[in-house]
C-alpha cells in the first residue's frame, strides 16, 4: 500500500530539499572522472549553492583539471534517511545536477537542475529560484532527537496516535514507527508483514520552533484519546 496523507498541508518539494541540504551529513558526487562519497564535506550558501571541501585524494580535483573550461558537469545525490530504525529508511533522494568550479579554498557547485525522488516513487522537479528562496524547516536540526526520543521513551504515545488513523488502514499492521516530523505535522510508518504505508497527522497549527512541538503533540494525543473511531487493540510496539 502507498502513502496516505490525512492533510494536504505538507512541506513543498523545495522545503524538503532545503531541509535535506541543511541536515545531510554525506553526499555522493559524480563527474566524468568517477564518483566520490563525501562525508562532512559540504555546506550550503544562503542562495542554495553548495560549497564542497573534498579530501586531497578526491577525484574532484582531477575532474576540474580535465573538464573543458575547468567546469565539469556534476551530479550530487543526497539521501534523506529516517532517524528511527525501520524498514526502507530512505525517505527521499535529492538529485542536483550542475557545474563545479573553484571558490577560494573550496569547490563551488552551481545547480542547474534539482529533482526530489520521493519514497513512493514520485519525482518532483524543483524550480531553482524557489530552492534558493526557501529556508529549511524550523524543526530540521531537532527532528532526529525528537523522533528517536518519541520512539524510545514514549512507545505508548506512538500507539495512541494510531487511534487517529482509519481502522481499515491498520489492518495487518505489526509495528508503527515515527517516520518524520516538520512544522506542519508528524508522519508514522505502518509496517505490515509484507510492505508498509505512511500516514500523516497534521498539527492544529504550524510550529515556528521546537518549543511549540510539545503543545502540538499533546493536542494530537488528546484528540486521539477522545477519538470515537478506535475499534481495536493496540498495534505494534
Amino acid at each position: 500500500m502507498g502513502v496516505r496523507h490525512s492533510s494536504t498541508i505538507v512541506p513543498t518539494a523545495a522545503a524538503r530539499a532545503r531541509t535535506l541540504l541543511a541536515t545531510a551529513w554525506s553526499c555522493a558526487v559524480t563527474t566524468q572522472i568517477g564518483r566520490d562519497e563525501l562525508v562532512g564535506a559540504h555546506s550550503v550558501t544562503e542562495d542554495g549553492r553548495l560549497l564542497l571541501c573534498p579530501p586531497d585524494d578526491s577525484a574532484l580535483a582531477a575532474a576540474l583539471i580535465c573538464a573543458p573550461r575547468g567546469e565539469p558537469s556534476t551530479l550530487i545525490e543526497f539521501a534523506d534517511v529516517a532517524p528511527v530504525p525501520m524498514r526502507e529508511r530512505i525517505r527521499a533522494r535529492l538529485w542536483l545536477s550542475g557545474i563545479l568550479g573553484h571558490d577560494g579554498d573550496h569547490l563551488l557547485f552551481e545547480p542547474t537542475c534539482a529533482v526530489l525522488h520521493d519514497a513512493n516513487g514520485e519525482r518532483q522537479g524543483i524550480e531553482l529560484d524557489e530552492l534558493a528562496l526557501t529556508v529549511p524547516d524550523p524543526l530540521a536540526e531537532a527532528e532526529s532527537r525528537l523522533l528517536t526520543h518519541l520512539a524510545d521513551a514514549h512507545p505508548e504515545a506512538v500507539e495512541q496516535l494510531t487511534r487517529l488513523i482509519s481502522p481499515d488502514s491498520l489492518h495487518g499492521v505489526v509495528r508503527v514507527r515515527p517516520l518524520a516530523v516538520d512544522m506542519h505535522g508528524i508522519s508514522l510508518r505502518l509496517e505490515r508483514a509484507r510492505g508498509q504505508a505512511d500516514v500523516r497527522l497534521p498539527f492544529h497549527q504550524p510550529v515556528e520552533d521546537v518549543t511549540q512541538v510539545t503543545d502540538c503533540m499533546h493536542a494530537l494525543l488528546m484528540k486521539a484519546r477522545l477519538s470515537a473511531s478506535w475499534r481495536g487493540r493496540p498495534v505494534g510496539g
